[in-house]
């Protein structure tokens, strides 16, 4: 199921029955601002006015189906109403795995939401508990079988560098992940926000944040995992602003995080393709990873020429996504 845009609301910290270790979602949406019908009416009109007609409605922010349920249905009704008259298309919403059941099921498929994400952020039970979820791995292998079975769009979201986490279990967390087999995944390596148990944690030094380095690596490593499946990853990193940035104390922020971890995955397979061996080379790639195989500022060329390898890029639209075909330029007598 495809959705051309989104039309998003933020619904800060209603209903999580838990404070987790590394979050202040007051922060993360930038509004503590608690939406009701009329807001989103409002939004819609917005999005009509700028774009007319369409679009998914996405309640993001909090766990949308552990709110009080008057509150919920207030918004589902409302969201509803703007379906029946054709003015979107659909509902997404974000949740706690361990806040699906069959009663909430029913009220979703009522109410026409079309897309469930859940929060899962890590599959080992151990990081779970010491950045305080209040679930288990085993909630989200439940919720997710719950919401495919009543053929609703599955996301599920994860973290890396959690307190707790290693390298190894947040590739364990993305290959359990995927065996579940969502239609879409989010990718946030861990961020210090002020405010939170985490901020506390590392000003003590009993949490240290990956480094933009690590997170890359891990998160390249993902990118490709869920690739090899046909996961579409929607997002890799937080998105710049709403309070982020103002919020923001350690970790391994960048604006464009996705676009480092796909430049890392273009450098390694282009010393896989050219098999070490040093000369003169194109490196054909898809034409939209052009600038993921230059790097940022051409970084990835000026590694390649220090090991000897002296590279030109050539657009193809034969090669696949993630991949790097070498041609060996040989010098004519």
């Amino acid at each position: 199921m495809k959705h051309h845009r989104n039309i998003a609301l933020f619904v800060p910290h209603e209903g999580c029955p838990h404070c987790c270790t590394f979050c202040n979602q007051r922060t993360i949406s930038g509004s503590s601002a608690k939406p009701r019908a009329k807001d989103v009416d409002e939004a819609v009109k917005t999005a009509l006015e700028t774009g007319g007609k369409g679009g998914q409605l996405a309640f993001f922010g909090g766990s949308f189906t552990a709110v009080e349920r008057e509150y919920m249905l207030e918004l589902l009704k409302a969201a509803k109403r703007h379906i029946d008259l054709g003015n979107i298309d659909s509902v997404r919403i974000s949740t706690r795995p361990d806040a699906i059941d069959g009663e909430i099921i029913d009220i979703l498929k009522e109410y026409s939401v079309s897309s469930v994400e859940l929060g899962a952020q890590s599959m080992d039970d151990e990081v779970l508990s010491m950045n305080r979820r209040g679930h288990t791995s085993q909630d989200v292998v439940t919720a997710s079988r719950m919401i495919k079975e009543a053929g609703i769009e599955l996301g599920l979201q994860m973290m890396t560098g959690l307190y707790g986490d290693t390298k190894e279990k947040s590739l364990e967390t993305g290959r359990k992940i995927a065996a579940l087999c969502p239609d879409t995944v989010r990718i946030y390596p861990t961020i210090v926000i002020e405010g939170t148990e985490l901020a506390r944690l590392m000003k003590k030094g009993e949490y240290v944040p990956q480094s933009l380095d690590e997170a890359v690596e891990i998160c390249a490593d993902l990118l490709l995992m869920f690739r090899e499946k046909n996961i579409n990853v929607i997002r890799c990193g937080l998105h710049s602003g709403g309070g982020v940035d103002e919020g923001y104390l350690g970790g391994p922020w960048h604006p464009a995080f996705k676009e480092l971890c796909q430049s890392k995955i273009y450098f390694d397979k282009a010393v896989e393709a050219v098999k070490g061996e040093k000369g003169k080379y194109r490196l054909h790639v898809k034409p939209s990873a052009l600038s993921q195989m230059l790097g940022q500022k051409k970084s990835n060329m000026a590694k390649l020429r220090e090991m000897g390898i002296f590279p030109e890029t050539v657009p193809d639209a034969a090669v696949p996504e993630y991949t790097v075909l070498a041609e060996k330029i040989t010098e004519e007598c």
